[in-house]
């Protein structure tokens, strides 16, 4: 008996067929990579109880997903796997897809896992201006921590994280430690994808497009993980949101404070707003 889901049993089974040209090849492995991206979000959406909160990523500056992290045991043990990220520019739209790699320790890892879905949740600006500007070290570029969970978990009590990170094995899905584990723009799944060198900049400022569905099938369901508030501002740079997505019949009123961008800049990111 398989311990693939079907969905993802199928990609792999496509991902194996030889096109006729290795362009075409290589596009088909970054789409599949956005597929199996998407299923992890959705899946996730699908148990709310056990999930990223909403009000969290409601604030989130960025989010990545990398889908099934390998852990090795070779000498003291090690983790790797590739994935996207989005990030959030001040009018709440989520840029198109940038292919990012990690790689780490195994520290922090769930007992007896073997792979884990990993998302990481950007909580601050500055986090993804330094990953912009290289190789980028979960606790050392940018603070991390195990992230809450369910409907209205809170962090850990004096915790202001500007990552929060989470992991899915065998079913289970949970904060988890990822400190001194590598994040890395993946500079040949962008070429493959975007037909040319880019750079991160060039992705999170909609200098360069694409008309991938698996790209905006990514986008569409990190708007779906938001609340339904947020959701109807999010956009994507890549094309409208969604039919199912809600969108507000007219602007809110003018705040009594002055205005802010969006995402908000909040104080204490991660901590759930009373």
């Amino acid at each position: 008996m398989s311990h693939f889901s079907p969905p993802r049993a199928l990609l792999l089974v496509l991902s194996a067929f030889v096109l006729p040209t290795g362009t075409v090849l290589a596009q088909n492995r970054e789409d599949a990579r956005l597929v199996t991206a998407t299923q992890v979000l959705e899946e996730l959406r699908a148990t709310p109880d056990e999930h990223v909160p909403t009000w969290l990523l409601d604030r989130a500056y960025g989010v990545a997903v990398i889908p099934n992290v390998l852990k090795g045991a070779f000498i003291f043990g090690g983790r790797h796997g590739n994935g996207v990220l989005s990030s959030r520019d001040e009018a709440g739209r989520f840029s198109n897809p940038v292919f990012i790699s990690l790689t780490g320790g195994s520290v922090g890892w769930q007992i007896g896992a073997q792979s884990a879905d990993v998302v990481l949740v950007f909580a601050t600006r500055r986090s993804l201006e330094n990953f912009a500007r290289g190789q980028f070290t979960l606790g050392a570029s940018a603070s991390v921590a195990a992230g809450p969970l369910g409907r209205s978990g809170e962090a850990s009590a004096g915790v202001q994280a500007e990552i929060y990170s989470y992991s899915r094995a065998r079913g289970l899905f949970a904060g988890v430690a990822l400190d001194g584990t590598a994040l890395m723009f993946d500079h040949k799944a962008n070429r493959s994808f975007y037909g040319h060198d880019v750079t991160t900049d060039d992705i999170f400022m909609g200098t360069v497009k694409t008309s991938s569905e698996s790209a905006r099938r990514f986008i569409a369901a990190i708007v779906a993980s938001q609340s339904p508030a947020a959701a109807g501002t999010a956009g994507t740079l890549i094309g409208p949101a969604p039919v199912a997505t809600p969108v507000p019949a007219a602007a809110p009123a003018a705040p009594a404070e002055p205005a802010h961008s969006f995402p908000l800049a909040d104080p204490k990111p991660g901590s759930e707003p009373h």
